[in-house]
């Protein structure tokens, strides 16, 4: 059995237009690249055809990747994200007790990460130690860098 993927509504919807474009527009590209590299004659020794095939196992790779990653999907309903404790889908607000800093983080699963973007994973570090905690509780963070302490300040979807 294949593992599930954990989405939320927008996650989905990003991974479905990566795929279409992907299946349309980078396809194409990649057919065209190969069929110019082709007309160059001996494709043996020809690097632009080599980089075209490349191209292409790396797009038709992550086309099944996709695929895989849309037909095990579990889409987080919004609607029924509970606020009384941290959980896939939830915003939530975190004070950094040594630094003082306040951070806001959207939990997700791993497949929609996007740290840059305020986007961590329940299998971080951090979403690990807040996952299932209400607001107020205070959690141990072990990052590389050390032991992190934050204070859950709110919750919300």
């Amino acid at each position: 059995m294949a593992q599930k993927v954990v989405l939320t509504l927008e996650g989905l919807k990003k991974l479905e237009r990566e795929l279409g474009h992907l299946k349309t527009t980078r396809r194409r590209e990649v057919a065209a690249r190969i069929k110019d590299a082709k007309a160059f004659g001996d494709i043996t020794d020809n690097a632009e055809y080599e980089s075209a095939k490349e191209e292409q196992a790396f797009v038709e790779g992550r086309i099944a990747q996709l695929e895989a990653m849309l037909r095990n999907a579990e889409v987080i309903d919004e609607d029924e994200i509970d606020t009384d404790a941290v959980r896939l889908g939830s915003k939530v607000k975190l004070k950094d007790l040594a630094e003082g800093g306040v951070f806001e983080y959207i939990i997700v699963g791993s497949a929609e990460a996007d740290p840059a973007n305020s986007r961590i994973s329940n299998e971080s570090p951090v979403g690990k130690a807040i996952l299932g905690k209400p607001v107020g509780s205070v959690v141990d963070v072990i990052a590389p860098m050390g032991t992190l302490k934050f204070q859950v300040l709110e919750i919300s979807r």
